[in-house]
């Protein structure tokens, strides 16, 4: 690994078509890969100031879960709308002609799967389920999207409402809203996503390793790896002293260590970068 990152331009993408070239590759993927599909970064330059619902704070407080939930429902609707852009449509057509291996996703919007990919890790889960914190049941969330119309015909979603990157959207006035429960065991429900405080998955982290284990290169796209399970494959790679190449705007906790740094949008690179590599 160098400890001397070259920034480059997306129109010079030479030096990192001779590291990927003939390799197979994982891909690592953040919320910038999503920003052009509508979908804002929670780091990156305008993005507003959160402070994200805990899990404990969940699983202990029905006020919580009435905010989250009441919150949730209104973001849902554009959030699931969204469609992939040319970025995640790039990695779907590179795993098809062999040169990705799969990606691994921190995001939760669920559109590397629409893009066509097929061999996806959604290392923090997908909104488009819902669990029983209880029975371990699972949903559809268009079908909890429909109970939740139902006890709560009031809730309207208004074109003014800020997203986050998890389909949420702050909202304070919740005392007369109703929380669905699990239709098997009267259970707490929750969206098939980790919470900040909660812990991935063991099999899901297990699997996005086995995948930067079969390869021979890494690429990091759109994510400022600030989240720890994103760090840790970072270092697996780096064990194995794979060529790592970081596509951001801005800083990520890696740029000194990574191969090569592209500082540019996320989309536009990962276009050429299919064109270079068939």
């Amino acid at each position: 690994m160098s400890l001397n990152s070259t920034a480059v331009p997306a129109s010079g993408l030479e030096p990192a078509v001779a590291l990927l070239a003939g390799k197979r590759i994982a891909v690592l993927t953040g919320a910038g890969v999503s920003t052009d599909s509508g979908i804002p970064d929670y780091r990156g330059e305008g993005a507003p100031v959160r402070t994200p619902m805990t899990f404990q704070q969940y699983l202990t407080s029905a006020d919580y879960r009435k905010r989250y939930w009441a919150g949730s429902h209104l973001g849902w609707k554009r959030f699931d709308a969204a469609q992939p852009n040319t970025g995640h449509l790039a990695i779907a057509t590179m795993e098809r002609r062999g040169i990705v291996g799969g990606v691994v996703t921190q995001n939760v919007d669920g559109l590397h799967l629409r893009a066509g990919s097929g061999h996806v890790v959604d290392l923090h889960g997908s909104m488009d389920r819902v669990r029983c914190l209880t029975c371990g049941q699972f949903y559809a969330r268009a079908n909890i999207a429909d109970r939740l119309e139902q006890l709560n015909p009031w809730l309207v979603a208004t074109d003014d409402i800020v997203l986050s990157p998890d389909g949420d959207v702050e909202i304070e006035d919740v005392d007369a809203f109703s929380v669905p429960d699990c239709s098997v065991c009267g259970g707490i429900l929750k969206p098939d996503v980790v919470f900040f405080g909660e812990l991935v998955p063991r099999e899901k982290f297990d699997e996005a390793r086995a995948l930067i284990k079969r390869a021979d290169a890494l690429i990091i796209a759109g994510s400022s790896l600030v989240v720890n399970s994103g760090i840790r494959l970072f270092e697996q790679a780096a064990r194995r002293r794979l060529p790592v190449i970081v596509i951001n705007r801005g800083q990520t906790k890696v740029d000194h260590r990574a191969t090569l740094k592209i500082e540019s949008g996320t989309s536009e690179t990962l276009v050429e970068l299919l064109d270079r590599l068939s």
